[in-house]
């Protein structure tokens, strides 16, 4: 969504055309990067696109064993139940039924 600004002596400025033409210019502080995001050298090279810096943060997050939970196919989780544990799930399993049902009717 382009966003245009108003400045004090009227001049109207297009605030994302501003930040497309000078994306690839160094960045002002201490970081060394560019207004986009790539680290860069002192030639203002890239060395790492920013969209390699989200990538590898992402799979730290992501990647790790903890983060995913592994869920069983219903199947399998209706073996290990209980008797009574399996009547509850059926029952559930039939309200949701009857739920879909009547959402269908209501709509009619």
């Amino acid at each position: 969504m382009a966003r245009n600004y108003k400045t004090a002596q009227g001049k109207v400025i297009d605030m994302a055309a501003l930040a497309a033409k000078n994306e690839k210019v160094r960045a002002v502080g201490n970081m060394k990067v560019n207004a986009r995001g790539d680290t860069i050298d002192g030639s203002n090279r890239i060395i790492t696109p920013v969209t390699q810096k989200v990538g590898s943060s992402y799979q730290k997050t992501v990647g790790n064993k903890s983060a995913h939970t592994k869920v069983a196919p219903k199947k399998q989780v209706k073996e290990q139940l209980t008797s009574e544990e399996l009547e509850i799930e059926n029952s559930f399993d039939e309200d949701l039924e009857i739920e879909k049902i009547k959402a269908k009717e209501n709509k009619k």
